[in-house]
């Protein structure tokens, strides 16, 4: 997400967790053992709910991957089925951040050692918040941006082309009017959202029973190739997207996942090209970061 200081960035990301499907047990399970090992059960038997971490960008590599002598699992771990939140993004160190690339790739972590290599799983949901300059108000139509262009160049380019690369919504937020502030009528529940979503999570585990996944970002090729089939329609508008924005091998992929989601949402049975449109918006800050 990115978007001016106050627009709502952080509330949206901690709201995520409350709409997200109730654990299993068998994810439960996981999830304990992973906080078992840390040393951060408690007294807790069994951690029941989605976790939401949310590191400092001041942490260390250990700190967020995961080391140590006898290495312990880091946040990306202990955000195993949860949401792991990583506020104000570009200040993380470059290398940081690029550290999550196996675990956004994988699902799981690889920690060597001269004794020993640990694999923890980390199978986690990436939010991100970053201001669009360093001082929050390029674009913004009220407050003027003090930023020099090359400040604006170099903040944008912490974030590397791979990572961008791996996140399937990029989202911009505006600034909130006053007229919306002053608003007395009462917006969607976080309930009302989650019903939504379990609909949508209900049709997938229907469609992917035997498959070894139980969601549509799990999916591998294969599964595209059998459960995101477009039309001719949606063939050219894709074909389209590709060639004019550059996208990557792993962005198609990811638009296809995508759009599949927004049809489930919609409990559609075939994608359309208003949720293939939809899906490929959501790729707009490959050409604006960069």
């Amino acid at each position: 997400m990115i978007g001016p200081p106050g627009s709502g960035k952080t509330m949206l990301a901690q709201r995520l967790s409350g709409i997200l499907p109730p654990l299993s047990f068998d994810e439960a399970l996981e999830t304990s053992k992973i906080f078992s090992v840390a040393g951060m059960l408690n007294n807790n038997p069994l951690i029941v709910k989605r976790q939401f971490r949310a590191p400092h960008h001041s942490i260390s590599d250990a700190g967020l991957v995961g080391g140590g002598h006898m290495p312990k699992p880091g946040e990306v771990s202990l955000a195993h089925n949860g949401v792991l939140f990583l506020d104000e993004f570009p200040e993380f160190r470059r290398n940081l951040l690029d550290l999550l690339r196996q675990p956004l790739e994988d699902g799981r972590v690889t920690i060597a050692r001269a004794a020993i290599a640990l694999t923890y799983p980390a199978r986690f949901m990436l939010v991100g918040a970053m201001n669009p300059c360093p001082c929050g108000y390029s674009d913004d139509p009220v407050r003027p941006c003090v930023c020099p262009p090359r400040a604006v160049m170099k903040y944008r380019s912490r974030i590397s082309g791979p990572i961008l690369d791996r996140i399937d919504l990029h989202i911009e937020v505006p600034s909130v009017k006053y007229e919306q502030l002053r608003t007395e009528g009462e917006s969607e529940k976080s309930a009302a959202v989650r019903e939504r979503v379990l609909l949508a999570r209900q049709i997938q585990l229907k469609r992917l029973p035997g498959e070894g996944v139980y969601s549509n970002s799990q999916m591998k090729p294969k599964h595209l190739k059998k459960f995101c089939r477009l039309d001719d329609a949606g063939q050219s508008i894709l074909d389209r997207a590709v060639r004019q924005l550059g996208l990557s091998a792993r962005a198609y992929h990811r638009i296809l996942k995508v759009a599949r989601t927004i049809a489930d949402l919609e409990a559609a049975e075939n994608i359309l090209s208003v949720h293939l449109l939809e899906a490929i918006q959501y790729r707009s800050l490959d050409r604006r970061l960069f």
